[in-house]
């Protein structure tokens, strides 16, 4: 009994290792396999990029003064010269009347001075020169009769003597009133009338501050566009380095892209460009065709980029100022390009590094890591680690480790 025990205890363990040196078989997983296909692709050259109107004006006043009306807000639309604001301006309106009132007499001053209106110094000399001229006719008939005299023997001749000299005393003194006269009357005059210009000009132009200052007190937008920022209400106190306004033109936006200075030599004015608006969850993704308008020759030496302006049509105001995106650009076409579905490639974010799974000759899948970039059509060019006409697989891949047996279904392009 004890030995029959024995063998049947041994037979059973002799059974259970046999059993335990059997191989365990493997799972066979199911997949969707595409071939990678060498073809010509269109090379792209891409940044982020941020949203900006084509103007964007930032409107202070131009003075410091209380804000007195408001005519709109944050969100409203503007045209070219639209009134925005007012500032009070009672203190401004008392000078400009002020200088108004000193321009008319100014120019009522220069209009006295020339139609003759004489100072008392041209004034004077012309008594002066009235009184030598007939002092010196006087004395020339005091002569003329004396020399008749003399003539007739009526008087003698040191008579006669004393009267040819008071003549020609007299007109000695009516030459130098009459040089005076004529000396007093040009420069007099041609003073008078530069001081009394001058005078208008200086009124004129203090009455042209005034105005300016006045004008000033309004607060026009200098472009057609969208209030984005309003920082002030009635009653604060606007300053010259205090923006009131943000008016943005977006009937034409401008992606601002920064472009790896590496590859930036292939962009030119005029290329064709493509933003692309980073996905919402609701909205999706947005793309916009524009076309390349400033090409910066500066580096950023922080970033190592370089400014690119994509402007894009925007009359339906779809792009808004502060977006995020991406700005694509086309600079030729690669040949011979291997490239493969986009569910055949797994990124990591950010990066041109990727992975996918290579199915061989006996069906058995390899992780394999790549370089490559995503398209516009859903397929992703492999720039290395993968040839033409390898197989891989496109669905059913997830969570699988590395040689993996698998039964592939090749999906045919």
């Amino acid at each position: 009994m004890t030995r029959a025990l024995c063998i049947a205890v041994s037979s059973l363990l002799l059974l259970a290792g046999c059993h335990s040196n059997e191989p365990e078989k493997k799972p066979v997983v199911d997949v969707k396999v595409q071939r990678a296909v060498a073809t010509n692709v269109p090379m792209f050259i891409s940044g982020p990029a941020t949203v900006f109107g084509k103007s964007e004006a930032r409107i202070a006043a131009r003075i410091t003064a209380p804000v007195k009306q408001l005519f709109v807000h944050k969100g409203d639309t503007v045209k070219k010269g639209q009134l925005l604001a007012t500032l009070d301006n009672a203190d401004l309106r008392a000078q400009s009347a002020d200088a108004n009132a000193n321009l008319a007499s100014a120019q009522a001053n220069l209009q006295r001075t020339q139609s003759g209106t004489v100072p008392t110094e041209l004034g004077q000399a012309r008594a002066d020169f009235e009184t030598k001229a007939a002092a010196y006719k006087l004395a020339q008939r005091v002569r003329e009769k004396r020399d008749e005299l003399l003539a007739q023997g009526a008087i003698s001749g040191k008579e006669a003597q004393v009267s040819r000299a008071d003549e020609v005393r007299a007109k000695a003194e009516y030459d130098a009133a009459r040089t005076k006269l004529e000396t007093t009357e040009r420069q007099t005059g041609k003073a008078d009338v530069m001081m009394a210009q001058s005078n208008v000009a200086q009124a004129r132009a203090r009455q042209q501050l005034a105005i300016a200052n006045l004008n000033f007190t309004e607060l026009r937008s200098p472009s057609a566009g969208t209030v984005t920022e309003q920082t002030m209400f009635p009653g604060d106190m606007a300053k010259p380095d205090v923006p009131i306004f943000t008016v943005i033109d977006l009937s034409t936006a401008v992606a601002r892209a920064q472009i790896d200075a590496d590859q930036a030599s292939a962009i030119a004015t005029g290329q064709s460009c493509v933003f692309e608006q980073k996905e919402d969850p609701i909205a999706g993704k947005m793309q916009r065709t524009g076309k390349i308008t400033v090409v910066n020759q500066s580096v950023d030496p922080a970033r190592h980029t370089i400014e690119v302006w994509c402007e894009i049509p925007n009359s339906d105001h779809a792009l808004k100022a502060g977006i995020f995106g991406s700005v694509k650009i086309a600079v030729g076409q690669a040949s011979g390009a291997v490239v493969v579905p986009s569910s055949a490639v797994e990124f990591e974010e950010g990066t041109h590094n990727a992975k996918l799974y290579v199915v061989d000759n006996k069906n058995i899948a390899h992780l394999r890591k790549v370089q490559a970039i995503a398209l516009d059509d859903d397929r992703v060019r492999v720039l290395s680690g993968l040839r033409a006409g390898e197989m891989v697989i496109t669905t059913g891949e997830y969570g699988m480790p590395d040689e993996t047996q698998v039964k592939p279904t090749e999906v045919r392009q």
